[in-house]
């Protein structure tokens, strides 16, 4: 089974990032999953996002980076929530090890000429989507194929952004357990 490095939103570290965790290991994959945030969380949007700021992008990459380090030389998932999931895509696309990548809620924008021959990659994202709008995806998709990822975009009509955390209002479990099981189908091919 797959090596996952799992990165949490901008909430922080919160117990729907470790039942995610729990689900997948129960399906034989090892998880990790680093506190980007040192043991801060909330579930509200203003003051995660102040939290966010706070850090800055910059550090949260270094932090990424450094509890990717040692998971690499082995092959390694990267997949994240929301935030995470940016995060998450810029490690898969800088690592040469990166054995896919999976994306729950959130993309991030990435160099014209990045290259990603043959990556798996899975996008679950709420349809609409205020973070992630039609069109944005759309370039986001496009970009990902030029790099020469293997893409798969799976949207979730009426969900709310962060829709498989059962602690925000956005939780659509319907969404959520559909989200998963195709998640868990795609980690199985790695």
């Amino acid at each position: 089974m797959a090596r996952i490095l799992l990165l949490h939103s901008m909430y922080g570290l919160r117990p729907a990032v470790h039942q995610a965790a729990d689900r997948l290991r129960a399906h034989g994959h090892e998880v990790h999953v680093p506190d980007l945030y040192d043991g801060r969380v909330s579930d509200d949007p203003d003051e995660a996002l102040a939290i966010k700021e706070e850090i800055g992008m910059d550090e949260l990459l270094k932090r990424s980076v450094a509890a990717a380090a040692p998971l690499s030389a082995g092959g390694v998932v990267y997949a994240g929530f929301s935030l995470g999931g940016a995060l998450a895509q810029n490690l898969a696309l800088a690592d040469e090890n990166a054995k896919g990548l999976l994306l729950m809620h959130g993309t991030s924008d990435m160099a014209d000429d990045a290259s990603a021959p043959d990556l798996p990659v899975q996008l679950h994202v709420a349809d609409p989507d205020t973070y992630e709008p039609v069109d944005w995806q759309n370039a986001w998709y496009l970009r990902m194929r030029r790099a020469g990822a293997d893409v798969e975009v799976f949207r979730y009509p009426g969900a709310g952004h962060i829709f498989t955390d059962p602690e925000l209002p956005d939780y659509d479990e319907e969404s959520a357990e559909r989200a998963w099981a195709i998640a868990e189908d795609f980690l199985k091919t790695l």
